[in-house]
């Protein structure tokens, strides 16, 4: 785990991504999440295994480029996003839709 991190596990994960790929994904038991770019994957592998309980086998991450962003005549660039494809050992779950 790198030093950066190490206090602050919760911040290295942003936010679940629900895409139609990232559900196909879920029959597998992979589960797709938006992270820190700067986290690497032990970090990766401690936070979920932390926050969820659960018992992760691999990490697969990507760092696709950024995109360019039109408003009118001005154009920027949209921030940066790392992606991490966690798979879980079977029999562990994480319950990414709360039962209403």
């Amino acid at each position: 785990m790198t030093k950066m991190f190490k206090e602050r596990l919760a911040d290295v994960i942003r936010r679940p991504l629900i895409t139609e790929k990232a559900t196909r994904g879920l029959d597998l038991n992979q589960y797709t999440f938006e992270v820190d770019p700067r986290a690497a994957k032990p970090d990766i592998k401690a936070a979920i295994e932390k926050m969820f309980d659960v018992k992760v086998i691999g990490i697969s991450t990507m760092n696709p480029p950024r995109r360019t962003r039109r408003v009118g005549r001005f154009a920027g660039k949209r921030s940066q996003v790392k992606k991490a494809i966690v798979r879980l050992a079977e029999g562990n779950t994480i319950q990414l839709f709360p039962e209403a």
